[in-house]
């Protein structure tokens, strides 16, 4: 077996993990430290570095509570990332050196939120075999609702009548730069009144992160004439367009605005993504789902994916010791 390094990512290593980032096959841009460290000072960050003789060969971003590591758990979505071309066999003795090293440090759980195939680059299910030899426990399952672009996308009826009353009452769409209009009297207002929460990031952290994926977080928001009547905050990766915030004001059935924004978000803005993703739409650890939520996501012509949650025990780190023949 092949020997491999587990260390712990510091700051000199910033631009050779950004690099590597680039180049693995099941990775986007929230694993960029850029992304990562606009939190840092909600989280202890524990993200590990795999070596072998000839340099990188796989990253885990994480972050460290007790005795438990996350991957990580102010990211959508985490795991164990590498390069195309690495192999079976040898993704197995990686992952078991590094829970080896996580047991040996007093960790006695890694809690792992796999990447939904369709922001990978490649077939990537090496990982979720090997939770499969360390009997890794699955504790959550979210379902994401996703838009195949590649193939014919069939609208509901009630959503082809959403669009018409978009068009009827002259809807405008406009991608912005400027994120606190719809942060301040949309978003954050709605989140407040049904759910007593916040959004996840603040308009400056928003902002902040605009500045350094311009590319890749997109802002588009929807008019009645001058009237701010609601958006939606895009998450654009290479493959998908992800809804990352949906939201619009109360007259937002009677005007078609959140049907007459999707349809051509859909339609027009990624039609050539692989993937338009509206998210998830559970509760409660995936206990619960919104279902009034996510018919409205399916209506848009989406199918379900699932998105699993694993607790991996790190003495487990033996069961990999006698798999390969």
């Amino acid at each position: 077996m092949q020997n491999y390094t587990i260390r712990k990512y510091i700051s000199a290593d910033y631009l050779a993990w950004n690099d590597f980032i680039n180049q693995a096959k099941n990775a986007t841009f929230l694993f960029h430290r850029d992304f990562m460290e606009y939190h840092q000072n909600r989280f202890e960050d524990y993200s590990l570095i795999v070596e072998d003789h000839k340099g990188w060969v796989a990253v885990l971003p994480a972050n460290r509570a007790g005795d438990e590591v996350f991957s990580h758990q102010g990211l959508t979505y985490g795991g164990l990332i590498y390069k195309e071309g690495l192999k079976l066999e040898k993704v197995i003795f990686i992952f078991k050196s590094l829970i080896n090293e996580l047991y040996k440090t007093n960790v006695s759980r890694l809690i792992l939120k796999e990447i939904p195939m369709i922001y990978c680059d490649f077939l990537s299910d090496e990982v979720k075999y090997i939770l499969f030899l360390t009997e890794a426990k699955l504790i959550r399952r979210d379902t994401l609702a996703v838009i195949d672009l590649s193939t014919e996308i069939f609208f509901a009826k009630d959503r082809k009548e959403g669009v018409k009353r978009g068009k009827k009452n002259k809807l405008i769409v406009k991608e912005e730069n400027d994120f606190s209009a719809f942060w301040n009297a949309i978003l954050i207002p709605n989140l407040k009144n049904k759910y007593n929460a916040s959004p996840v990031h603040t308009v400056e952290e928003i902002a902040f992160l605009k500045s350094k994926f311009p590319s890749n977080i997109r802002q588009f928001n929807i008019y009645k004439e001058n009237e701010l009547i609601g958006g939606t905050t895009i998450f654009e990766s290479k493959n998908v367009a992800h809804s990352q915030y949906i939201s619009a004001n109360s007259s937002k059935n009677d005007l078609g605005t959140l049907d007459f924004l999707h349809h051509f978000l859909i339609t027009d803005v990624f039609k050539d993504k692989r993937y338009f993703d509206f998210g998830i739409s559970n509760e409660e650890q995936g206990k619960k789902l919104n279902g009034g939520l996510s018919y409205w996501k399916e209506s848009f012509g989406a199918h379900i994916l699932t998105q699993d949650f694993y607790e991996v025990q790190t003495k487990n780190y033996t069961k990999l010791e006698q798999v390969i023949l």
